[in-house]
Parts: structure tokens; C-alpha cells; sequence
């Protein structure tokens, strides 16, 4: 079975990839047979200390023993899949821990096995790679939207913080893709459709091209199995026929380097079938249009040498203008180096060649993983690498420097993607956002009525505050309600423009929509004071016009923006109200005497005159504020200013700084009131002499607890420590008794010395 691990003895009739299946256990030739295959991936671990070889062979026994009594698809051993694995990253010459993984990486998910039983057995390093090669086989890939494979990649990506876990998973599904012909039928084209668009992009951002091309090429081979068998033979046909040609032009090119004394190593080269289905597909061209089946790649010992071999090709045969690349001064995103130009061939055809070095042929055939491979110094590798100041040449330069494993492991434990985090809906859908962006900001990515009406989220099924980042791999749920809305303080922590814009366009309209009603209030109880009612909005059942000659008269464009005006204390109530009671006069209508009796006074006994009027319960929104210079509490006699585009700024009676706005402002200033019954709770400030010492916090807070109030914000001054300290609090309360409630709590704690509430 460990013959599995190598692309050259595979057999794609053995079956199956599934996880478990109740299949009788095999006889001793099953188990010899799984003994045999970890015989044969002992063999490939000879890079490998003896110390790390017996660590190996130890997890290879937890496994074995892990997965005693669970079989495949087809009925052989479950441990033959791990050992294949565990083969294909030894041919990539992974460290002993990355095999160890390799070996138990279904361990934790199909035997039960914890990650701390893993700690304690292999190390930490060794169960973090398990578990992240747990978590990502835990991810749903729904593959019905194409559009949806780049997130996913890039996803999957993001979560591995550490390389080997993305190294360990693709052999897994190399091996699964190698072994998947006994898998019914839509299994095996839903597999082969996902390693299309999710498992071989992957494979060749990380420059795995080997990789790459036989992942492509298996899925191929099970999605469009006629196209495949059909091209199969048709490549097969033309290798016959131009087999020599290729042997001709090998023997030339290899004496015309012999002539010139380079020493250069030529391979032909065959294009797979599902790159030559790809180009047919997509350039519209027969098979026979197809030019470049056949290539060839040269290889040579040092930099300098590649663009010299570049020169002995071009006398040899004519190059095709506009089709030569350098991929050595600018290399690929993944790492990939190589010259390639397109010659005209003794038959006039195309037939391109790659020329690289050693160092570029280990990258451009095993990627990342040629870190592991090829970590010999040379002058040239250093020279080659640094020329593509990209991801991969980085990490083999930090190689190069450190000659440290461990150092170089924390340089690759980064996201390929760091700028980019990876969520789910509850439905699976993935949403990309900004690194650092929350659930308000997700809220607002799916819909903007779903970001306005967000009270509360989860995240993997636990409730988390609203500011909370999110990671890649979360599964995310907003909680919403109808009558919520949009929080100013959403501002400081959300993260993408759409929600700060929408946050702040929600905001600007509401305080629009709440200074219009209080100012048709405010315009309304002026108005009864000349014993009119407000006229309603200008109709064509309303042929006196006079809310539009009342907006000529103000400047404003529409009954809205006055009322808007009116409402932000930017024209003032009386005054409007005079102008709209002449124009009503002049149009015929007089005051009402009941009207007016209501307008001046109030219907409770007490004579207090309720001209402008407005009652406070908590609910105003942005058009009403509470000053926060006196932070007033039911219970507090109270009165309103209407400031200059500021809205209604409610002060105490006894305000400092409200009393010299009235001696400067006084017609801005209107009569309010609290409600009966106010709607929330109103924050108020509390100073605390207590004496210094052990857990004072804990009494004042516990006090504060006690009588059923909250702290909504604590402060302490910065003089150093000395017997006493004196305490800020904000805290919130229901009205003046419960204030009262909470000051008198607070003065039974021990530590309390004086209480008082904070007057401007």
C-alpha cells in the first residue's frame, strides 16, 4: 500500500477513500500488507535522525491502534490511508513532525482521540498540526457556486497558520483522488469538483506544480471521463507519430550543447490532457490544432548558465517573435523560476522549452516544499531566490540565514491572505471582510436592513459582543429585532466602509425625521398660544398655499426642512409661529378662544404655562439631549434650550452652565417635563471619597449591584496612592429615589468615607 505514495506505481483500481464502513475484518494478509506498506515508508525516511525515525515508528503504532477495526471503501485496513499520506510528505521530505500528523491525521476526528492525549503523547507542535488538519476537514465545501471557490482557497489558506498543515492536507487528497474509483458515482464527481477549484489552485499557489498537474488531471479524468479517454488516445496516436521528431530534435539540441561545451541535462516534456483540453476549450481549436503537446526543459548547474543555454538554443533554431518570458528576474507569485522560450522545430512546429537551474527545478516541482528538499547554501540558490523578492523566496532566505527550523516555522506561521478574513453564514455561504471586521460589519455585508436592526450575534453557535473580531473559519449569526436601530457607538470599532457608511446615513436620518417631529411639535404648541392649530401639510384640497409662502418667507425649500430647522433650534418656535398666525389671519381664519385658553394654560391645577412644552421619557433620540454637564434624572427639576442646530439641550434648574445661557439666550429657552413613566434608565455622576486598600473596588461595585443600578463607566484620579482615593463613577439609574437608594447602599460599605453627586 505504500506503493501508493509514488505516481508511478499507482493503481487506480484500488478502491475507496471512505471513512468507515462495517466490513468484516480482513485476514492476516490485510494486516501484513499494512505492515509491509509502513516497511516501505521506513525506506524514504532516511533524511530523517534515528531519534526522530523512532518517534515516526511511535505514532505509527498510536494510529494503527487508533484505527484497529476500521476499513475503507474497499475493504483494506483505514491505516493504509495514513501511511500512503505519511509517504507523500516523505517524498517531500517534511520533518518527523509533519509525518507524525500525517500519520494520525484522522485521529482526533474518526477514533476520539484528544488533542491533549496528543500533547501529552507527541508534543504540542505535533497535536496542533493534527488539530489543524482536524478543523479544516471539517469545513463544508458547497461547490455549486464557482464563484465561491476563490474564498474557500483563500480560506482554507488563511486558517493553516502553519504551511505543513496545507502540505499533509493536499497529500490527503492525493492519496483519496489516487484511491476514489470503488466511491459511488456522485461522491466521486463532487470530490473531483471540489479538488478542481479548491485543492489544485492551492496545490499551485504553493507551487506544487507535480501536485498540481496530477490533481488536475484525476479530476479531469472523473468529471469528463469521455473527453478524457477520448484525448487520452488521441495523445497516444500523436506520440507515435511524432516520436521522431521529438528523439531528433533531443539528439541535436543535446550535441549543439556538447559543441559549445555547456553541460545541460534535456528532458522532453508532454503536456497533461487537462491542460490540452483547457486550451482547446478555451482558444476553440481542434486537437490537431494543438502545436505544443510535446516540449522540452533544460537544466543546468548555475544562474548564469541559463541565459547562455538561451543563446545556444536561439542559434540552433529560430525563436517565434513575442513568445519568450523571463520568469527568472521576474518570477511567478508562487515562487516559480524559469526562462521559456517558443522555437520553430526542423518540421516548422512550435515546441517550447523551459531552461532553469537545480535550485528553480526543485521549486518549480515541489513549491514550498522544496525548503525541505533542497537546503544546500550555495552561492547560486542564494542568487536565484533573491531575485524574486516574493512569499516563497523569502522563507528559503530565512532558511539560508538561520539555519534554524524552528525559526524558519514561526517566519511560514502567517496567513498567505493577511488581509482577509473568511466567515460563514449559517446557511454556508462565505463572506470575505477586512481583517479586525466584527458582526456589525457582517450584518451589514449581507444586507443593510439586517445591519440596522442587529442587537446581538454569535459566533459558532455562542453569543460574543457586538465589537468582537472575528477569525477565519468562524460560523457567524446576527440576532436581530424590529424595533432596534443603529448605535452611534458602532462607529469607533467597525471596520469596512459600507457599514460606517450605512451606520452614519441611518443616524443622519433618523436625527432628520426626529427634529422634524419635535419641531411640528414645538411650531404646533407655539401656534395654540395665538389660538391656532397647525394647518396641514399644502394639497390640492388646501388652495391657500401657506406652507409655501411661509418656506419663501424663511429661506427653507420645503415644510420639511422649516420643521427640521425648527426642530434644531435654528429658527425659533414663537417667531415662526407669529408669521404662520398673520398669514392664516390674512387668508381669513381667527383665532379660536378655547384654543387659545388651551395654549396658555395648563389643564392641571397648578398654573404652570405649558407654552413649547415637551415632555422627556427617554425615547427622543438625537433631537433631544441631556446635558452632560449636569446629567439630569427624573425627579430633577428640569428645563429645555433649544440650541442653534444643536436640537433640545435639557439642563437641571440649578445648572451653572444652563442659568448663563438663559441670561444670554432667554427666548431660546422652553418649558420641559419628564414623563410618567420614562423608558429606560439615565446616567448621573457619583463622586466617592473611600480609604485606600484591598478590594474597595469590589465593595463599591458590589454596593452599586446591590441596589439594583449599573456602572457604566469608572475613573480614578492620577495622584499616587496614598490613605484615600476618590472615585468617578457614571452610574445608571431609573430616577432621583433610586439615586438616593444607591448613595445610601454605598455609605453602609466600609471603605466609603462621603458621597455626593457631581454638580456642574
Amino acid at each position: 500500500m505504500g506503493a501508493q505514495s509514488s505516481p508511478s506505481l499507482r493503481k487506480p483500481e484500488v478502491p475507496g477513500s471512505g471513512r468507515r464502513n462495517p466490513t468484516p475484518p480482513l485476514p492476516a494478509a490485510a494486516t501484513d500488507a499494512a505492515a509491509a506498506s509502513f516497511a516501505a515508508l521506513t525506506h524514504k525516511l532516511d533524511y530523517l535522525e534515528p531519534a526522530d525515525i523512532k518517534r515516526v515508528r511511535d505514532a505509527y503504532r498510536f494510529a494503527d491502534e487508533a484505527h484497529l477495526g476500521q476499513f475503507r471503501a474497499s475493504g483494506e485496513p483505514y491505516i493504509t490511508h495514513p501511511i500512503a499520506v505519511a509517504g507523500l510528505c516523505a517524498d517531500w521530505k517534511l520533518d518527523a513532525q509533519a509525518i507524525m500528523a500525517a500519520l494520525m491525521h484522522d485521529a482526533m476526528e474518526d477514533c476520539g482521540v484528544t488533542k491533549v492525549e496528543l500533547i501529552e503523547r507527541f508534543g504540542a507542535p505535533t497535536a496542533d498540526l493534527v488539530d489543524g488538519l482536524t478543523k479544516l476537514d471539517k469545513l463544508q465545501f458547497s461547490t455549486k457556486e464557482e464563484s465561491q471557490a476563490e474564498s474557500f482557497r483563500k480560506m482554507l489558506l488563511a486558517m493553516a497558520r502553519d504551511v505543513r498543515v496545507i502540505l499533509i492536507k493536499l497529500a490527503d487528497r492525493l492519496h483519496n483522488m489516487r484511491t476514489m474509483s470503488s466511491m459511488a458515482e456522485t461522491k466521486r464527481v463532487r470530490t473531483a469538483r471540489e479538488t478542481l477549484e479548491i485543492y489544485a489552485p492551492i496545490a499551485h499557489r504553493l507551487g506544487l506544480n507535480q501536485t498540481y498537474r496530477e490533481l488536475q488531471e484525476l479530476s479531469f479524468q472523473y468529471l469528463r471521463r469521455w473527453r478524457h479517454a477520448a484525448l487520452s488516445k488521441a495523445v497516444l496516436r500523436a506520440r507515435g507519430y511524432r516520436r521522431d521528431i521529438v528523439d531528433r530534435i533531443q539528439r541535436e539540441v543535446e550535441k549543439a550543447f556538447l559543441d559549445q561545451g555547456a553541460k545541460a541535462q534535456v528532458y522532453g516534456r508532454e503536456k497533461t490532457l487537462f491542460s490540452i483540453y483547457t486550451k482547446m476549450r478555451e482558444k476553440h481549436l481542434s486537437f490537431a490544432q494543438v502545436n505544443d503537446i510535446f516540449g522540452f526543459r533544460i537544466v543546468v548547474a548555475s544562474l548564469p548558465e541559463c541565459y547562455l543555454a538561451l543563446g545556444v538554443l536561439h542559434q540552433l533554431y529560430k525563436p517565434l517573435p513575442g513568445r519568450f518570458k523571463d520568469y527568472i528576474a521576474i518570477p511567478k507569485a508562487n515562487g516559480y523560476q524559469s526562462l521559456h522560450t517558443t522555437l520553430v522545430s526542423p518540421l516548422g512546429t512550435a515546441v517550447e522549452f523551459q531552461i532553469r537551474t537545480e535550485a528553480m527545478h526543485a521549486v518549480a516541482e515541489k513549491g514550498i516544499a522544496a525548503h525541505w528538499m533542497y537546503k544546500t547554501g550555495g552561492s547560486q540558490v542564494q542568487d536565484a531566490q533573491r531575485l524574486g523578492a516574493l512569499w516563497l523566496q523569502s522563507l528559503v532566505d530565512i532558511q539560508d540565514e538561520t539555519r534554524d527550523a524552528s525559526e524558519f516555522l514561526e517566519h511560514v506561521k502567517i496567513d498567505l491572505f493577511p488581509d482577509a478574513v473568511y466567515v460563514f453564514t449559517p446557511k454556508s455561504k462565505i463572506m470575505a471582510l477586512p481583517r479586525g471586521a466584527t458582526p456589525v460589519d457582517f450584518a451589514y455585508a449581507i444586507h443593510s436592513d439586517i445591519g440596522d436592526h442587529c442587537v446581538a450575534a454569535k459566533v459558532n453557535g455562542d453569543p460574543v459582543a457586538l465589537r468582537t473580531e472575528l477569525r477565519s473559519g468562524d460560523v457567524v449569526e446576527v440576532i436581530t429585532a424590529p424595533g432596534a436601530r443603529p448605535n452611534p457607538g458602532w462607529l469607533n470599532f467597525v471596520r469596512t466602509g459600507r457599514a460606517r457608511s450605512k451606520i452614519r446615513h441611518y443616524l443622519k436620518n433618523m436625527e432628520q425625521e426626529e427634529s422634524e417631529q419635535l419641531g411640528e411639535k414645538l411650531l404646533a404648541q407655539a401656534l395654540r398660544a395665538e389660538g391656532l392649530t397647525l394647518p396641514p401639510p399644502d394639497t390640492p384640497d388646501n388652495p391657500p398655499g401657506l406652507w409655501q409662502q411661509l418656506t419663501r418667507w424663511s429661506g427653507n425649500r420645503t415644510r420639511g426642512d422649516l420643521l427640521i430647522d425648527v426642530g434644531l433650534g435654528r429658527k425659533i418656535a414663537t417667531i415662526v409661529a407669529k408669521r404662520l398666525a398673520q398669514m392664516m389671519g390674512e387668508h381669513g381664519v381667527k383665532p379660536d378662544a378655547l384654543t387659545l385658553t388651551m395654549g396658555r394654560y395648563a389643564a392641571a391645577d397648578d398654573a404652570t404655562p405649558t407654552q413649547g412644552l415637551v415632555v422627556i421619557d427617554g425615547a427622543e433620540g438625537a433631537s433631544v439631549q441631556l446635558a452632560p454637564c449636569c446629567r439630569p434624572i427624573p425627579g430633577d427639576s428640569i428645563v429645555g434650550y433649544l440650541g442653534r442646530g444643536e436640537g433640545l439641550m435639557v439642563h437641571t434648574a440649578e445648572c451653572g452652565v444652563g442659568k448663563r445661557l438663559l441670561e444670554r439666550d432667554s427666548e431660546r429657552w422652553m418649558t420641559v417635563d419628564w414623563a410618567e413613566e420614562p423608558t429606560r434608565a439615565f446616567e448621573t455622576g457619583v463622586t466617592i471619597l473611600l480609604r485606600n486598600g484591598k478590594g474597595v473596588l469590589a465593595q463599591v461595585a458590589a454596593a452599586v449591584s446591590a441596589a439594583e443600578a449599573d456602572i457604566t463607566h469608572i475613573e480614578m484620579g492620577n495622584e499616587p496612592a496614598s490613605e484615600t482615593a476618590e472615585l468617578q463613577l457614571l452610574v445608571s439609574v431609573r430616577d432621583r429615589l433610586h439615586l438616593a437608594d444607591v448613595m445610601r447602599t454605598l455609605r453602609r460599605a466600609n471603605a466609603v468615607l462621603r458621597v455626593t453627586r457631581v454638580k456642574p
